[in-house]
């Protein structure tokens, strides 16, 4: 499975807001700048992020963004899902899929995609975005 620029981007831009966004709204150019993407991309990014409920904005002078739930609730899975949608290797493992395989019945592979599917759900289920905002926080401080 390879995420896309939405999920890599969309992940950074979160962890951002998680770091510079804890008391004020950060303006749009100033995430572009942190994560190094335009902002007319990050807007869309950070529409779906929006939709999802994982932030808040505010307009004027003062506006910008914020996290709209705290970094210790938010899984890496709920960020990148609300990016990129399921994170299923494969159209017949997606967890929501309409997609219907001709050969189900006679299938052999369709269970490694599902093992595949629910190994990458527990590992990006078990990170935490206060995680990341930490870990961005030592490398910022030169910790290790």
């Amino acid at each position: 499975m390879k995420l896309s620029t939405k999920g890599q981007y969309g992940l950074k831009a979160m962890i951002s807001l998680g770091v510079y966004g804890k008391e004020d709204y950060i303006p749009l150019k100033q995430i572009a700048e942190d994560i190094d993407v335009s902002e007319n991309y990050l807007e869309q990014l950070i529409a779906l992020l929006r939709r999802a409920g994982y932030i808040k904005s505010r307009r004027g002078s003062q506006g910008g963004y914020q996290l709209a739930v705290d970094p210790k609730d938010i899984t890496v899975g709920q960020i990148l899902r609300a990016l990129e949608g399921s994170l299923a290797p494969t159209s017949c493992s997606c967890e929501d899929s309409s997609f219907e395989c001709t050969n189900h019945d006679k299938c052999i592979t369709q269970g490694v995609w599902i093992k595949i599917r629910n190994g990458i759900n527990d590992v990006v289920d078990s990170i935490m975005l206060e995680e990341l905002v930490s870990d961005y926080e030592n490398i910022d401080k030169g910790e290790n």
